[in-house]
């Protein structure tokens, strides 16, 4: 399942806010987690590293952004929202969202989790995401997809200016 959504919100925190408090990798669990993906390509190449997969991320609580607005105009419940710098240069490698803090948490909820991945500023040169065979780009502040865990994707800056989402996660209302 996916579709477009789109969220009217003051980007202006999570663009000032200070991402390189935290670094990381998403490939450090992928590796281990998603091999079923990899082993059709022949495995993780080895040419991804935590060089090239870098994000900054930060999570945000409800003390901070109005997960009940933010959640009504996306149809979904809100159970977590983070905020992602990616470098120029760095990749999301494909994968699919496993929603592991979210299963966590709730072991036995049988709803629908889903993402919603939402651009903070308009689209730049570099910047892109895919999923299937559709390459997204030319966005706007706002404009996002909206999947669950079936939708394989990922996500590149091949550009010179930092790429900024917002990736609200919770169930499908």
């Amino acid at each position: 399942m996916i579709k477009k959504v789109k969220l009217n919100l003051t980007n202006a925190p999570y663009l000032q806010a200070n991402h390189k408090t935290h670094s990381g990798s998403c490939i450090k669990h992928q590796v281990k987690e998603l091999t079923d993906i990899h082993d059709r390509y022949g495995g993780m190449p080895e040419t991804y590293t935590v060089h090239n997969t870098l994000i900054h991320q930060l999570w945000w609580d409800k003390d901070l952004v109005d997960f009940d607005d933010i959640g009504e105009q996306l149809g979904m419940e809100v159970i977590t929202i983070s905020s992602i710098l990616q470098p120029p240069g760095n990749v999301i490698p494909l994968h699919r969202d496993t929603f592991y803090a979210i299963t966590k948490k709730f072991p036995y909820d049988t709803r629908t989790k889903v993402r919603a991945n939402i651009y903070l500023e308009d689209w730049k040169m570099g910047h892109f995401t895919q999923f299937n065979d559709d390459v997204v780009t030319h966005w706007k502040a706002g404009d996002g997809l909206l999947w669950d865990s079936s939708i394989e994707h990922l996500g590149a800056n091949c550009g010179f200016q930092d790429k900024y989402t917002l990736q609200v996660s919770g169930f499908l209302i």
